[in-house]
């Protein structure tokens, strides 16, 4: 039997709006719908960051810095990451409008001219990264020697990547669900298999404990020998290291708008994704580190796909037969989900910049099941850039785009502590206690987190300015996202916002419309026990 909360979200909940037709009479329009119940919301965050960068890049991380160096980065970031999902749930579960994104709140909370820029960034860089998981996920079909060519693999990606993008939003959330779920559950047997192999429990019966801590050793040099290329190798491995955690927080306040109870339903999804975070990002770091020589050549150019696992690696290793092709299968599921989501939130994104006044009006229509059908149209548009790894270059693109999403993840985490301290002033000018959530943490996270992210946005690419390691295109791709970001500001500032404060006043800020709406569609939550209640905050 449903519940309640179930069957509210088969119907269309959130209020439409009103768009006028300019003989002064007012036509109704469908917009974006409440199709995602919490479990999808928490599995999306989750799922679409569980891909490459966790099962491949955390081996290139590995033999960068050394098994210490990667877990200790991890532990950073997740702590950093904590301070960015604290403050866009306090943001995102006072006011969860249809349309929504950091963005939306930018434009509402601090400027209009922040809103833009922060909106457009987060199109393009979302935009590109489909096409970037849809080539991941055809060199994982290489690994299984195919014959068939790499064009059509691109396209049936391609196709089935769309396809769940042009169902109303419910479908997308029950089939991220699933791919998140065999990720989720992958990377515990994974997990599984680590400890197994470390107290010697594999087919050649190895007793790994922490022999590779010891031998190379704790720590490596990058690029240069010493102490200074130890601490390069460390700010490498954290930049690097971002791209498995990159736009997390941003999803879920995305998929709050269209969530059911997002009032009740956010905090709760920002908490235990946090647990999760720790679950599966740090263990699997300290996983990654005891079961992999860091010295290994395989990590870096010694295959593709799942033969580039540390994983996959450590398994072959022990002598354990087939599981390097269940791991590629993985490896697969991850980039198709990564595709997916990241094709869902390039919409949405759009969708948002549209209801907030930054992009023309047409990417706001919707079918009546509430999909952007302009907002898609132009995204799958970008998709087509998978083709570039047809060419000799195609590895070198897909560089490319995974430096400019690295960038464009620390923008977007400044924006977003920037954002959050204008919020909270806001809210607290104007006496606002009623919150359906505040985090001890803050404001004090925020301040941390914007003056790391800041930093590690300048050390991006900072290895090119090494002597006899300068590249043209690395260069470019870790810093082109800055003016590009500027560019987008200060040309909404100087030619369309002119006349407009350069931040709001904390008095003036809009901390009430849309608020009675989405407080009259909450209802009751009614607590059931399931079978997997001890593992419930994993789950759902």
């Amino acid at each position: 039997m449903e519940s309640k909360n179930e069957k509210m979200g088969d119907r269309e909940e959130n209020p439409s709006c009103l768009e006028d037709q300019g003989d002064g009479h007012a036509i109704h329009r469908v917009t974006t719908q409440r199709g995602l119940k919490s479990r999808h919301a928490q599995m999306i965050a989750l799922g679409g960051t569980i891909g490459t960068g966790l099962f491949v890049g955390i081996g290139q991380a590995l033999h960068m810095g050394g098994p210490v160096f990667l877990v200790l980065a991890y532990c950073i970031l997740t702590v950093l990451v904590f301070g960015i999902i604290t403050a866009t749930t306090e943001m995102s579960s006072y006011l969860p409008v249809p349309g929504s994104s950091v963005s939306y709140y930018a434009h509402r909370f601090h400027s209009t001219s922040l809103g833009f820029a922060l909106g457009w960034v987060y199109f393009y860089v979302f935009a590109i990264t489909v096409p970037a998981e849809i080539t991941a996920a055809t060199v994982v079909v290489e690994y299984w020697g195919s014959h068939v060519p790499v064009a059509v693999w691109i396209t049936v990606f391609m196709v089935i990547i769309v396809l769940l993008n042009c169902f109303p939003v419910k479908v997308y959330g029950e089939a991220e669900f699933w791919f998140a779920s065999i990720k989720v559950i992958g990377i515990i047997g994974l997990l599984f298999m680590a400890v197994v192999l470390v107290f010697g429990g594999g087919p050649n019966h190895e007793l790994l404990g922490f022999h590779y801590w010891k031998h190379p050793g704790p720590v490596k040099a990058y690029l240069v020998a010493g102490n200074a290329g130890r601490l390069g190798a460390f700010v490498s491995v954290i930049c690097f290291s971002i791209f498995a955690f990159a736009f997390a927080p941003e999803v879920l306040v995305i998929t709050g708008g269209e969530m059911q109870n997002p009032r009740q339903n956010l905090p709760k999804a920002g908490m235990r994704y946090f647990i999760r975070l720790v679950t599966f990002y740090v263990l699997g770091a300290f996983a990654v580190s005891l079961i992999v020589s860091s010295d290994e050549a395989r990590l870096l150019g010694g295959g593709s796909g799942a033969g580039a696992s540390p994983w996959a690696i450590a398994a072959h290793n022990a002598g354990i037969k087939v599981l390097d092709s269940i791991i590629n299968a993985i490896i697969l599921t991850s980039a198709l989900s990564g595709g997916n989501s990241y094709l869902y939130l390039a919409t949405r994104a759009l969708y948002s910049l549209s209801v907030a006044g930054c992009a023309p009006k047409a990417f706001q229509r919707c079918t009546k099941s509430g999909i952007p059908y302009n907002a898609v149209g132009v995204c799958i548009a970008f998709c087509l850039l998978a083709y570039l790894n047809l060419s000799s270059a195609g590895v070198t693109v897909f560089n490319w785009f995974v430096n400019l999403i690295n960038t464009g993840a620390f923008q977007s985490w400044i924006c977003i502590c920037i954002t959050y301290l204008r919020f909270r002033k806001a809210t607290i000018a104007q006496g606002i206690t009623d919150m359906p959530y505040r985090s001890r943490f803050q404001p004090y996270m925020a301040y941390i987190c914007g003056v790391f992210f800041s930093v590690f946005l300048l050390l991006n690419g900072y290895a090119v300015f090494l002597h006899g390691h300068w590249n043209v295109s690395t260069f470019l791709t870790s810093y082109i996202g800055i003016p590009i970001f500027f560019a987008f500001y200060f040309g909404h500032r100087f030619f369309v916002a002119r006349s407009e404060p350069w931040v709001r006043p904390a008095m003036e800020v809009d901390l009430y419309s849309g608020l009675p709406e989405v407080i009259a569609n909450e209802v009751p939550e009614i607590s059931t026990k399931v079978w997997y209640q001890p593992w419930k905050y994993l789950y759902e």
